[in-house]
């Protein structure tokens, strides 16, 4: 990759973490791209150089999220004991909720947005993530494997709202 396209990257990760940690502090619709620009100390016509739109720029924001939360599950997929999946599967999502709670906070605020394209964007988000659990809780003779899958996914919103909430005795067993 030449140089300038690897600062172009670069520069496109930083306005996405910008605009994550934005939309999650004050909110998509209250958040502007100057207020982007601003974290991410550009100007704001440079934002409109990668992403058209708002939109687009929250659609790529939860495009990062998704990855994240689907590339952790799948390494634990792939590695983790029949008798430890849960267990590591919730693990990992703790994980991901200490390191990037503003991706968290990001995703519950999008769930709320009628637009079709940010609904589809949480709909296939959230309905990979239940294929991958549910296809590893049946291959690992999982008994109840669609509820359980239920459960887990149940449990990941609650510890999404004790996070929002700053309620942490929401999270415990």
């Amino acid at each position: 990759m030449a140089k300038t396209e690897t600062t172009s990257v670069n520069r496109k990760a930083e306005i996405i973490s910008a605009a994550i940690e934005v939309f999650a502090e004050i909110g998509y619709y209250r958040a502007t791209t100057a207020q982007v620009a601003k974290r991410a100390e550009i100007s704001q016509p440079y934002i409109f150089r990668f992403f058209s739109t708002k939109e687009a720029l929250l659609l790529a924001a939860l495009e990062v999220s998704w990855k994240r939360v689907i590339d952790s599950f799948r390494k634990v997929v792939e590695s983790a004991s029949p008798e430890q999946l849960e267990t590591d599967l919730i693990r990992a999502y703790e994980d991901i909720l200490n390191s990037y709670q503003n991706e968290i906070l990001l995703q519950m605020q999008a769930q709320t947005i009628q637009e079709d394209s940010i609904r589809e964007a949480m709909r296939n988000g959230f309905g990979e993530v239940r294929r991958m659990v549910l296809d590893a809780f049946h291959a690992a003779d999982i008994p109840n494997a669609e509820e359980r899958t239920m459960l887990f996914l149940a449990r990941g919103m609650l510890c999404n709202i004790s996070i929002a909430l700053n309620m942490p005795e929401l999270k415990e067993i």
